[in-house]
């Protein structure tokens, strides 16, 4: 009787996560993908096939904004690494107490309002009459005002930004489990910051890094606003095409199938730096 009880109350508690899934994300992937598979032969008729992801190979268009997003989307991630790491780093070990409760806070607060919001805090910056055009004319670094906004680098900002706090996070929880009295031994056997940075931090900070970068790389290959707003029209991000296929041109045929392919790209890269740095998904997502 206690073990019935015990099985019941467990599948109650297993229900919502199963109902969550099934609804919001099995469900929706497979009429999407059922969508991606119809090609148009009438008016109103459809066939199944394959004449969707047939078009995606066969216009460069298509494919090269892809590679383009790719690239563009791991590039972002590395830049998040590489400013999140020593901001995770000061806050895990070399603050205490209210400290870094304060630092922790400050990471979070421009999270508190919405992604377009900060997006447009962005463009308010980096745009013609912005804030920094005004501070380099000021400084008599230019003659004139200067258009920072709709390029890759104006782009990589508002990434980088939109996502460093899922970089920090892991990276903070993973460091902090990480015994000073290590680092401690390390230098007293002689080692440098660098070798001690290489031999102790990094592996033991490697399954916040990889699940930082998973996090900042899915974020960044599927952002729209950002890409969008900070980039111009011109952009060239795969998510924008795919919004014109829905929205604009009403090929939602075509649009799944892009939807679908960015699935398979992101899962494949996701793979891919699982198998090239030793981790598997249970460590990475698990408790730290």
């Amino acid at each position: 009787m206690v073990t019935d009880k015990s099985r019941l109350g467990f599948y109650l508690l297993l229900a919502p996560i199963l109902l969550w899934l099934m609804v919001l994300i099995i469900l929706p992937h497979i009429g999407l993908f059922i969508v991606s598979i119809s090609e148009k032969i009438g008016p109103r008729e459809y066939a199944t096939g394959f004449g969707n992801y047939a078009v995606f190979f066969t216009e460069p268009l298509y494919w090269n904004t892809f590679a383009r997003t790719a690239i563009m989307s791991i590039v972002a991630t590395a830049l998040t690494l590489l400013l999140g790491f020593p901001i995770a780093y000061y806050i895990a070990k070399l603050t205490r107490g209210r400290t870094k409760t304060t630092l922790f806070l400050m990471c979070m607060i421009p999270f508190w309002v919405s992604e377009l919001v900060r997006t447009f805090g962005w463009m308010i910056l980096l745009r013609e009459t912005g804030v920094f055009s005004n501070l380099l004319m000021a400084l008599g670094l230019v003659d004139g005002p200067v258009e920072m906004l709709y390029n890759d680098a104006a782009m990589m900002v508002g990434l980088v930004y939109t996502s460093i706090l899922f970089m920090v996070v892991p990276l903070v929880t993973t460091l902090d489990s990480l015994d000073d009295g290590l680092i401690e031994a390390g230098y007293d056997l002689g080692g440098t910051s660098t070798s001690i940075l290489r031999e102790i931090v990094i592996p033991h900070a490697m399954p916040g890094i990889v699940s930082g970068c998973i996090v900042v790389f899915m974020l960044s290959l599927g952002n729209y606003l950002t890409p969008i707003l900070l980039g111009g029209k011109d952009s060239l991000w795969f998510t924008g095409m795919i919004y014109s296929q829905f929205i604009t041109r009403f090929n939602w045929e075509l649009g799944s199938a892009f939807g679908f392919l960015l699935l398979v790209l992101s899962s494949l890269v996701v793979f891919i730096g699982l198998k090239l740095t030793g981790q598997s998904l249970s460590n990475t997502m698990g408790p730290t």
